[in-house]
C-alpha cells in the first residue's frame, strides 16, 4: 500500500522545495496551491495576493473547507497504484486533513516545515509569485491560513523539518527525510 504524505507549513517555509526533492526522486507531487492558481485563471482573474486569498476563501465558503481535498483525492488515488509514496504539497486546513484521513486512514501522514516569519518573507519576496505581495499581504496571508488550521496541523504533524538555514542544507534534510519514510518493499 502506498503512503500519502501531505506537506503543511506557512507561506515561504519551503513546501515547494521539499516537493521538488520528492519529484526528483520520481515520485508524484500534487499541489493544492496549483489548484487555487488554476481556479483564479479559469475565472479570468488577474492574480495578486488579495485575489488568490479571496478565491481560496470563496471556494471554501461555497463548497466547504475540505473542497480541495475532495477534488484532489481521486487524482492521488490513481497515482498510488503506481508509486510507493505520493505527496500533496500545501495542505492548509484541518478539514482537508480530515478528508485525507477518512480517505487513506493509516496510509496518510503529515510533514510540517517550519521557518521564522522574517526568513519566510525574505524568501517569498524573491520568488516572484503573483500571490506573494508585500509584508502586509504576507502577514494577512499568515493570519488567514492560521484560521484555516495550518498552525494546528503543524503541531499534529508526524514529522517536522526545520528550514531555517540555506537551501542546500534543507535539500539534504529533505533527502534524508524521504529515505526514512519511503515504504520498504
Amino acid at each position: 500500500m502506498a503512503l500519502v504524505v501531505a506537506v503543511v507549513g506557512m507561506p515561504g517555509c519551503g513546501k515547494g522545495e521539499l516537493a521538488a526533492v520528492v519529484s526528483a526522486a520520481g515520485l508524484p507531487v500534487f499541489s493544492m496551491g496549483d489548484m487555487i492558481r488554476a481556479e483564479v485563471e479559469s475565472r479570468g482573474l488577474e492574480g495578486d495576493p488579495m485575489v488568490f486569498g479571496r478565491v481560496a476563501q470563496e471556494l471554501r465558503d461555497e463548497f466547504g473547507y475540505g473542497v480541495l481535498a475532495e477534488r484532489l483525492a481521486p487524482l492521488v488515488d490513481a497515482a498510488t497504484k503506481e508509486h510507493p509514496l505520493v505527496m500533496i504539497e500545501g495542505m492548509r486546513g484541518t478539514d482537508e486533513r480530515d478528508v485525507f484521513l477518512e480517505h487513506w486512514k493509516d496510509g496518510f501522514r503529515v510533514v510540517a516545515i517550519v521557518a521564522d516569519a522574517d526568513v519566510r518573507f525574505r524568501r517569498i519576496s524573491s520568488r516572484g509569485r503573483a500571490e506573494d505581495g508585500d509584508r502586509l499581504s504576507f502577514d494577512a496571508r499568515d493570519q488567514r491560513e492560521s484560521t484555516w488550521g495550518v498552525s494546528e496541523l503543524m503541531v499534529l504533524a508526524d514529522w517536522t523539518l526545520d528550514n531555517s538555514s540555506d537551501l542546500d542544507t534543507f535539500k539534504n534534510v529533505s533527502e534524508t527525510w524521504l529515505k526514512t519514510v519511503l515504504p520498504s518493499d
